[in-house]
Formats: structure tokens, sequence, C-alpha cells
């Protein structure tokens, strides 16, 4: 059994990506308000004062863009009017087409050659579960994720008067083959007001965050960096450029579970690479609960049009029974992109609630229900 140490990173809603990220999610549920059979593709891209939506949209509702741009970015908590990036002072373009016809006919059940909704796009997906935590999701991502979900409580609450939204958070942890030891270091990035200096920042972190959110696996012999560069002010969309889908490590399991590179955010449930990557980890958390191994991983590819995938396979990566958990896998679980639609029920407006600290391993989410095995069969 290997020694080794492993790092993930997370962000917080305010760092410029996730802001994108933000929108683009809210266009889509938008859409799916008032039409759950809107076909959306939205991307969107921040600096400075700037906010432009991009992409192909097909819905019979009626989307006032502006509302909905400046609704997000209020939530997220830039609504400062001394920063170019604020909410009532954005200057908003909207780049918006239909979705292409070519890509319609595929994957709309009457007219696809497969005769069944086809996939959306081409591509490869992957799923991830572990035993190593209650959420089934590896700890260095579950733990960076934790930092930066606890920091947003405080500055939404207004605990910490001086947080501003834009941060990061990385967590390495140490490693004895499969099982998991200790932390070994936490780096924590925040934009602050000039109120506030390393040192102070730096007590927060080591006296009431860090032990908030990192609970038994917090120890003070860990290596800690606060705003490693001596300040951190100027942040946001303000001073870095965010575009959607960049932070798709950090949506998925942090660098422990492979990504096959599409993007989630900004999607409606057609395409593939958001539901089916969702899938996957539905039915990689169902291997890992019935015992069938302590470590799963899917992968599934696509053609576009064709509604059964090209392939499935199922690792487990030597600690567990492979074949009987590939078995149970293709004797229970239906990949065609309605089938997973109609299973996880995604023709709704749920994907605002995924966007931030994770896709995986959040309560509440249909993907990562855990099912009584004679529950799961499609």
């Amino acid at each position: 059994m290997s020694r080794f140490t492993f790092t993930s990173e997370s962000v917080s809603e305010g760092h410029p990506d996730k802001v994108c990220d933000y929108i683009s999610d809210s266009v889509l549920d938008a859409c799916f308000e008032q039409d759950s059979k809107s076909r959306v593709a939205c991307e969107t891209l921040v600096k400075s004062d700037h906010v432009v939506l991009a992409g192909e949209i097909t819905t019979n509702a009626k989307l006032d863009f502006d509302k909905i741009v400046r609704q997000a970015v209020k939530e997220i908590g830039y609504t400062d009017t001394s920063e170019p990036f604020c909410d009532t002072t954005l200057k908003i373009v909207q780049l918006i087409t239909k979705q292409s016809n070519e890509i319609s006919q595929g994957v709309t059940e009457t007219t696809s050659q497969s005769g069944d909704q086809g996939a959306g796009d081409q591509g490869i997906m992957f799923g991830y579960a572990t035993d190593e935590s209650p959420e089934m999701m590896p700890l260095p991502i579950l733990l960076a994720h934790k930092l930066m979900k606890a920091m947003a409580d405080d500055r939404h609450a207004g605990k910490i008067s001086w947080l501003r939204p834009d941060s990061k958070s990385q967590v390495s942890l140490n490693y004895d083959g499969n099982q998991p030891l200790d932390v070994t270091a936490v780096v924590v990035s925040t934009q602050h007001t000039p109120a506030a200096d390393q040192k102070k920042i730096t007590e927060y972190v080591r006296e009431e965050l860090g032990p908030r959110a990192l609970g038994n696996w917090w120890n003070k012999s860990l290596a800690l960096f606060v705003n490693p560069t001596g300040s951190f002010i100027h942040g946001g969309p303000s001073a870095d450029a965010g575009v959607t889908g960049r932070k798709i490590i950090v949506d998925s399991y942090g660098g422990w579970g492979r990504h096959g590179g599409g993007a989630f955010s900004g999607k409606d449930p057609s395409k593939v690479d958001r539901s089916s990557a969702y899938f996957c980890r539905y039915v990689a958390k169902q291997v890992v609960s019935a015992g069938f191994a302590k470590k799963a991983e899917i992968q599934v590819g696509y053609a576009i049009g064709m509604a059964k995938p090209v392939s499935v396979k199922v690792d487990t990566f030597g600690t567990g029974d492979e074949r009987a958990a590939a078995d149970f896998v293709m004797n229970n679980f239906d990949f065609r992109p309605r089938a997973i639609i109609e299973k996880l029920n995604l023709l709704r407006p749920i994907y605002r609630q995924s966007t931030n600290y994770g896709h995986f391993g959040r309560p509440g989410l249909p993907w990562e229900t855990v099912e009584k095995a004679a529950a799961v069969a499609r």
C-alpha cells in the first residue's frame, strides 16, 4: 500500500468563472420554469462591468435576460456600486440564437435516426463514488468545498463584515493506500475589504472557519496558507475575466475521479455531458452502497443523435467484485438520454442549486439518491 498526498481545490460562488456558471444555470432554470421542453446551451462571459450571454436556446418561455442576470449577480453578493462589477450598473450583451436544426433532429425522438431521443452531442462521461466519506466523495474536494461554503455562509449572514465574494480553497490529504490519514495543508485565499489584513484573516481561518468546516479533519499541525500574496482586495469580475464551464474539476471530483471534458452549467439535460455525468454518478453510488466495491467509476460514451451509448465501462480499482458490479450495472440501468431524464426527473428548474460547491456530494439533488437494490432497476 503506497503512501501519498493528494490535493484538490474549490472556489466560491463569487469566483468569476462560477459567476458565469450561476448566470448560465439561472437562465436554464428560468426556461424550465415556463417550458419543460426547452433546449438550452447558455454560455456567459464576465469582465469588468460587462456580462455577455451567448449560445443557443429554443423555448416557449418569455425571458427577461436583464432581470435574470442582475438577480443572479445580486444573490452572489456583487452589490457594491463603487466596483465595476455591480448588479445595478452592469452592461449586458445578449448573443442568443436558436438551437441548430441539425442538432434538434438528432435529439428529438420523432426525427432522430435511432427512433428515440438521441444524445445531444458525442462525448465521454464519468461518474465516481467512494466509501471514504458519508457523501461518497473523495475527501480532498469535499473538505475544500466545505471551507468555501462555510465562508460564504459567514459572508451572507453578515458575520464577517470584511469578506467579499471571490475566494478559493485547497486541501491536501495524506493517504496510505485507500485509507485517508490526515490533512497536511490548507490554502485559503479570499477577497476582503481594506479593513482586514493578512493577520486578521489568518486568525479567522485558523480559529473559526477551519475547525468548523473541517471538523475532526482539522488539526493544529497542518500547514496553513492564507492569502499567500499578502492581500486580495481587488477581485471578482472587476479584476478578472470569467467564462462558463472553466471549473469542471471543481464541479466534479477534484481530480480524483476522471472527467470527460464537458462542462455542466447552462445546459439542459438533452446534453449528455451534463445528464449522463449525473447518471454515472448516481450509478456509481448504487454500486458502492450495494457493497460491490469500495470505489467505483462508470464511463459511458455516446454518438450524437444516437440513443444507446457506444460503450459502458465499470471500474472498481481492485476494491471489489468488478464482474459482479458490471453485471449489476448492465442489468439494472438504462443509459439512453430519455431514460436518464425520466429516472432523475431532470426537466425542471433544479440547476441553480447544483452550480456551486460541487455538483456531487450534496443532499437534495436527484442523482445523489441512494436506493434499495430493488428500486434501482429501470
